[in-house]
């Protein structure tokens, strides 16, 4: 260790709350300690959101009586989902569906303008794969009356279109015969469609669960 010119060690001298140094070092663990108990105590933090009360298809026309309320914690993607503290529109509808129970995105309540598919009937004679509920994807086959009163080969007019309802009809006995989807179907694939509809074509579902985005 060097010695001064007297042959002394020099003394270390203790640091004076008044040294620049150690006040910028006590801010810097200051604002370090700020920092995580911001970040501990927003990531703990709830907000209110809406959820599906039941299923949500599209074309559904859409009130605060649609949703139901939780806390959930969803940090900065809370924007992404509609906010309960916003009026809904008066003909706020459902433009993409949204399951049973799910949060509700934005982007799926809309206007009518907005919907670029509709939800079209069709009647189904035979039995269907289990797999085809609402919100599914199928395709569906249709077969034209040919003049020997039997049906042309089937085309595939609708391919992958999304299911939005599923009701069975039952006969005079009470058994279950035919099955009456409701598909949504493009303001371009609708007058083919529903030209063959009228015209008492044979209808065909397949379940497709490819065509699901």
């Amino acid at each position: 260790m060097a010695m001064d010119g007297q042959g002394q060690v020099p003394r270390l001298r203790k640091p004076s709350w008044k040294d620049p140094r150690l006040l910028i070092g006590i801010l810097l663990i200051l604002a370090s300690v700020a920092g995580v108990v911001a970040l501990v105590g927003n990531a703990g933090k709830t907000v209110p959101m809406y959820v599906a009360r039941d299923a949500l298809v599209v074309g559904q026309k859409i009130t605060v009586e649609s949703f139901t309320l939780i806390e959930v914690q969803l940090g900065e993607a809370s924007d992404k989902y509609l906010d309960p503290g916003e009026a809904l529109a008066k003909n706020a509808v459902a433009v993409r569906m949204v399951p049973k129970g799910e949060i509700v995105p934005r982007s799926s309540i809309g206007r009518t303008d907005a919907l670029d598919r509709k939800p079209v009937s069709v009647t189904v004679e035979e039995p269907l794969p289990k797999e085809v509920l609402v919100g599914s994807h199928v395709d569906v086959w249709v077969s034209l009356p040919d003049e020997r009163n039997g049906f042309k080969s089937p085309v595939l007019m609708l391919p992958g279109a999304e299911v939005a309802a599923v009701n069975a009809a039952a006969s005079s006995l009470g058994s279950s015969r035919n099955v009456q989807l409701m598909v949504l179907v493009t303001d371009e694939q609708m007058p083919k469609f529903l030209g063959a509809v009228a015209n008492k074509a044979k209808v065909s579902v397949v379940w497709n669960p490819g065509a699901a985005p």
